[in-house]
């Protein structure tokens, strides 16, 4: 308070301090006294001792002050810190201020535990580390965010202790103050928990040895009442579970639960309480985990999620340390371009050329299948929609732009691409945005266009050299889809079949002028030609009207034939029944059922049949005992299965023995010797048949094309 301030006030407080015990004081640090009023408002002044350990602090008051709080301790503490520390605090009563305008109270003593404490109190901790993708490259413009962790039973708590972002090579530094000595009510109030599932997992076999007539069953945060039911007393709690949690108390606790609780040397060595003390808030060095998060597409994602099993205990003063995040990261693409005049195509949708039939250093057959010869339900996978194709340009190729071209055959003719299947794409670079901007993710788009009469792409390397070159590498990095050469748009474009890739490349120096110099380049490390080779597979739809069974709006059915499915026939007993019709089979007896998995591309990769009932229960009928599968002739333009499999690789495998690629599916019957354990209740049953194709469709390598018949029926067992 200024001086003027003071000389007007008509109350004083001196707070003289004492610290002339210590031995071999040394004044190293500033105090702090903080004064807090009954109606909250606080107070602070910061004092240096003398040499001999003597110092005052003093305040002033316009009215008389009442009851007051006077709390002592190092100058490095916020006033709230201050208030939730364990330390040296006196309370002033608004008696003692009777008849008094200047109050003096006695000498603070200041112990030596007191002042070398306060010394380490507050500590500060650096962070330095990394964040890299599997291979090792470098994620830049991640937050990296340290959390401490603490575990109580088996909930867990974490607190933000500070944030960074990675550079260009993924490198970040984080620095945060820790301190410890808090009152446990302070810290506890600090502090968010969650339930911690491996904590559950761990915990749970040892209540179950305690016999309870019934498991306490975990809940969401802290709750004091679960554990006086365990100490219930044959089964009567004797004690009122108190609605909050008091840290201060949990020794007691703790005291009674290990008279109870098994002996599990597993959770002393993790150090969970109660097996383990437990005083958290006087921990003076904190406990890490890490999140990181990236937004490179425009969306947010979580690269690095670590739990509290991930903890890292009692870190140093610095710490270093290497974070791998996950394949949601977008990562700086910098691997170094093939030497020579040639150049490299792949992968084909993440999937390498020498996985794909036909191409160089894959299976000779079959012939544009990903996976050739891979005998399992996704084995020889054709594609389909828009395709990604990646390579590179070797170091003396000189490729300014380039064109892809396609034939039937691999001696030609080549024919330029359609405009329409030219897919145009961005790549995403870090660093200042190109023509002035921001440090961050930016795009650079990268259309097919028209020029001297050909559809042609820029060249990522003739895009370097014509903007801003020299900052290619060093201030700019490229981070997706840099080797990226087109998307090839099938769907609409090119009927299904086999077709062979090529591409042309061009000079055209700068934005100005007609191409020139085409060439074919070869392949690095060969004498071809470049070139690939894809096998097509896209699924038509066709209108409701036009489909032999209902579909479309209104139906879970697709309106599609690739692949189709139908359930012909239910028969128990040899008798049909209906859909929505109502069976007594109280007699037991047989079940037989008559359907369609069919793809007339013969691409199917597997179908499934089930039995959905009652309360979430389900029957796979294909596993059923003794059951069996069976062609059935032909019907409604649907032929008999020459191989039932379920899978692709049933059918390729004796004595079912498909030609490779080629398995269609068909009309087959499902035997179930003994109805009961497919219906194994008097319910309603819905049979659901889905069938899936192999095709790699957008590059999605899931089962993209697929189709679903459901059948309704109620069984009285």
């Amino acid at each position: 308070m200024p001086e003027k301030a003071k000389a007007k006030s008509g109350y004083r407080l001196t707070v003289p301090l004492d610290a002339s015990e210590i031995e071999d004081f040394k004044p190293e640090q500033d105090l702090k006294v903080l004064i807090q009023t009954q109606d909250g408002s606080r107070r602070t002044q910061t004092t240096r001792l003398n040499d001999k350990g003597q110092g005052t602090a003093r305040f002033a008051f316009d009215e008389r002050p009442g009851s007051l709080k006077v709390v002592v301790g190092p100058d490095t503490a916020t006033d709230d810190e201050l208030l939730g520390m364990q330390t040296i605090s006196l309370n002033v009563s608004a008696r003692q201020w009777q008849d008094k305008a200047e109050l003096t109270l006695p000498s603070i003593r200041i112990a030596p535990y007191y002042w070398h404490w306060w010394l380490r109190w507050c500590r500060t901790f650096t962070i330095r580390g990394r964040v890299v993708c599997p291979d090792g490259s470098p994620v830049p413009g991640a937050e990296v965010c340290a959390y401490d962790v603490d575990m109580w039973w088996w909930w867990c708590s974490s607190q933000q202790v500070g944030c960074a972002t990675t550079d260009a090579s993924g490198a970040f530094e984080i620095k945060f103050r820790w301190c410890c000595g808090w009152w446990p009510w302070w810290w506890w109030r600090n502090r968010f928990w969650r339930l911690e599932p491996t904590l559950v997992d761990r915990i749970l076999p040892a209540l179950r040895e305690l016999n309870l007539k019934q498991l306490p069953m975990p809940s969401p945060k802290p709750d004091l009442a679960f554990f006086e039911g365990l100490l219930a007393e044959n089964g009567i709690v004797t004690r009122r579970p108190s609605a909050t949690v008091d840290p201060a108390a949990l020794d007691s606790l703790r005291g009674r639960l290990m008279e109870r609780l098994p002996v599990v040397p597993q959770l002393e060595r993790l150090r969970i309480w109660p097996w383990w003390p437990w005083w958290p808030w006087w921990d003076c060095t904190p406990d890490i985990i890490f999140r990181v998060t990236q937004n490179c597409q425009g969306q947010e994602k979580v690269i690095v999620d670590e739990n509290c099993w991930n903890t890292r205990w009692n870190i140093p003063t610095t710490l270093n340390t290497t974070l791998v995040a996950n394949d949601q990261a977008c990562c700086i693409e910098d691997p170094p371009p093939p030497p020579g005049r040639c150049m490299v195509i792949s992968p084909v949708c993440g999937d390498l050329l020498d996985n794909i039939g036909g191409n160089t250093g894959a299976p000779a057959a079959p012939i544009g299948y990903a996976n050739p010869g891979w005998v399992a339900a996704f084995g020889d996978r054709p594609y389909a929609g828009g395709v990604t194709i990646s390579g590179q340009f070797g170091t003396t190729a000189a490729v300014d732009y380039y064109e892809f071209m396609w034939a039937t055959n691999p001696a030609g003719p080549w024919n330029p691409m359609p405009p329409a299947a030219d897919g145009a794409f961005s790549r995403t670079y870090w660093g200042p945005q190109l023509g002035g901007g921001p440090v961050g993710f930016h795009s650079a788009f990268f259309p097919a266009t028209l020029i001297s009469g050909r559809n042609v792409y820029e060249g990522r390397e003739h895009f370097e050299a014509n903007n801003d070159p020299f900052s290619w590498g060093l201030t700019r990095f490229w981070i997706s889809n840099r080797d990226l050469l087109t998307t090839w748009l099938t769907q609409n474009n090119f009927a299904d079949g086999t077709y062979y890739l090529q591409v042309t490349s061009w000079s055209r120096p700068g934005y100005a002028g007609n191409l020139a110099n085409p060439s074919i380049l070869p392949l690095c490390d060969t004498d071809q030609d470049n070139r690939l080779v894809l096998t097509i597979d896209n699924q038509v739809t066709v209108p409701p009207a036009a489909h032999p069974h209902p579909c479309g709006p209104g139906t879970v059915h697709t309106c599609t034939l690739e692949p189709d499915t139908a359930i012909d026939a239910v028969m128990i007993n040899g008798v049909p029944a209906e859909a929505c019709a109502t069976v007594n089979a109280a007699s037991g007896g047989t079940l037989d059922i008559d359907f369609v998995a069919y793809d007339p591309d013969g691409h199917l990769a597997y179908y499934t049949l089930q039995a959905t009932y009652g309360n979430n229960l389900v029957v796979d009928l294909l596993a059923a005992p003794g059951a069996t599968l069976t062609p059935v002739a032909p019907l409604g333009g649907y032929p008999s299965a020459l191989q039932v499999g379920p899978t692709y690789g049933n059918a390729l495998n004796p004595p079912q023995n498909a030609p490779s690629p080629t398995w269609a599916g068909g009309r087959i019957r499902l035997h179930i010797p003994d109805l009961r354990t497919a219906f194994r209740i008097t319910c309603c049953y819905q049979l659901e048949l889905r069938a899936y194709k192999r095709t790699i469709v957008d590059c999605y390598h899931g089962a993209a094309h697929n189709n679903l018949t459901e059948y309704s029926l109620t069984v009285i067992i």
